[in-house]
């Protein structure tokens, strides 16, 4: 039986609620990890490498434009080039930045383990403390999530939504902490309607 118009709303409306309700949850979690990954990134003499696999890839590489657009030079690791050479992106100052709800994802162990040789700070963002990543990293933040909002509780949605937060919190707070300003922004996006729209906005004012 196909849905009524009013009875998909409810299933919209629904999910967003729940979401809502996530970043409430983890707008409360937060802790002094946040402040120390702020800062391992802030004191990074090199750039930031962040790597994930599958919807947290996909978060991680969204990340790395945020922070690359607001002055923290982000590269995104694809974890399966890794380790097929790519694991030379990783330089002696960088901080390695990894992604995975389970913090169990087999195809960021090389990273991890190479980065631990090389003494990279590593920050690891998942949704199980105990995990393998979360273990193996210098600062770990926790975006565990009560569930997935989908009829299976297996789609990444909720978790999905926490790491995008989290990373939005990062890149906007390290914007402060470097007294990041319009002008900057405009410096970064030349070819786009950002300048143009700061340009407006600022003649205006």
């Amino acid at each position: 039986m196909t849905p009524s118009k009013d009875e998909l709303l409810a299933l919209g409306r629904k999910m967003i609620h729940t979401e809502a309700d996530t970043l409430y949850l983890l707008e409360q979690s937060l802790d002094a990890s946040f402040a120390a990954a702020v800062e391992a990134i802030y004191h990074c003499r090199g750039k930031v490498v962040i790597t994930g696999m599958g919807k947290s890839g996909l978060i991680a590489r969204k990340i790395a434009a945020t922070l690359t657009s607001t002055g923290t030079p982000t590269i995104f690791l694809h974890p399966a080039e890794a380790s097929h050479g790519d694991l030379g992106i990783i330089a002696a100052d960088d901080v390695v930045f990894a992604l995975s709800y389970s913090g169990e994802t087999d195809e960021l162990r090389a990273i991890v383990e190479y980065a631990e040789r090389n003494n990279n700070a590593i920050i690891a963002m998942t949704g199980n403390a105990s995990s393998s990543l979360a273990r193996h990293s210098d600062v770990h933040l926790n975006i565990t999530v009560e569930s997935e909002d989908c009829v299976l509780d297996i789609v990444p949605t909720s978790s999905t939504t926490a790491q995008l937060a989290m990373g939005d919190a990062i890149a906007t707070t390290l914007m402060h902490m470097r007294g990041f300003q319009r002008g900057d922004f405009a410096h970064l996006h030349p070819g786009g309607y950002i300048e143009r729209r700061i340009e407006m906005t600022d003649n205006h004012n």
